[in-house]
């Protein structure tokens, strides 16, 4: 992506004209001007990856992942419509009842991207029948804990482990509805690797995995990330 951004390139996003630069994709370049598209699995830091689809948009008439599709003259994207808000909804609701999603008891509430959408996306509750999947606990590492439950396989941990870090501490293993989150050990846990809480990969999950230990609820309830401002209002950078 480059910054040279010319006034005679621009799109349609939801009837207004939107420049970008060369390169860009649609998502990039609505959050550079400050145009929020939902998103859970992209980061500007990576490239991007297009699973979550909270992203969708139409473009010109056909649905396409914001993350993906590259910017270009003349289009008509539309984003924030009753349509795409409400597919939006229903693959939250989907991700809230495939894992262990119990806001209250989460330390990362207040700073969940997750929790954050879903309040954005006006969620009243997980309408589909709750999986509860069983998936481990890992508290084997001395400084950090995961937890399984909550992974929404955005694959960000994975990426900063490999790509940051250099490490790769992390990958997603099985299909279909087993798919799931995987420590590169031996033994499959976390304190048999070589991650620290130094590493990218440490703080890049936007739901509740991966958590520093001993350092619970250090910013109180009420004065988190998006307590402040909802999700819509918050500027890329201030993400992890």
């Amino acid at each position: 992506m480059t910054d040279d951004v010319s006034p005679t390139q621009s799109f349609s996003l939801d009837g207004d004209d939107l420049p970008f630069a060369s390169g860009e994709t649609i998502l990039q370049a609505a959050t550079r001007a400050g145009r929020y598209i939902p998103h859970l699995c992209w980061h500007p830091d990576f490239a991007a990856h297009g699973s979550c689809r909270i992203c969708s948009v139409k473009v010109n008439g056909r649905v396409g992942a914001a993350c993906t599709v590259q910017a270009a003259a003349g289009l008509e994207v539309e984003s924030n419509t009753p349509e795409m808000n409400r597919q939006r909804k229903t693959l939250l609701q989907m991700l809230f009842v495939e894992g262990n999603h119990f806001c209250p008891s989460c330390e990362k509430s207040g700073n969940c991207l997750l929790q954050a959408t879903a309040y954005q996306m006006g969620m009243e509750g997980p309408h589909f029948e709750e999986f509860y999947p069983n998936r481990p606990v890992d508290a084997s590492h001395p400084d950090i804990l995961l937890d399984f439950n909550r992974c929404i396989l955005c694959e960000l941990c994975v990426r900063a482990s490999r790509e940051v870090d250099g490490k790769n501490i992390f990958a997603i293993g099985g299909h279909g509805m087993g798919t799931h989150l995987l420590v590169n050990s031996a033994s499959g846990q976390l304190g048999d690797t070589a991650m620290s809480l130094d590493d990218r990969a440490a703080h890049i999950c936007p739901v509740g995995v991966i958590l520093p230990k001993r350092r619970g609820f250090v910013i109180p309830i009420g004065q988190r990330r998006f307590d402040l401002k909802p999700v819509s209002q918050q500027r890329e950078g201030d993400a992890t």
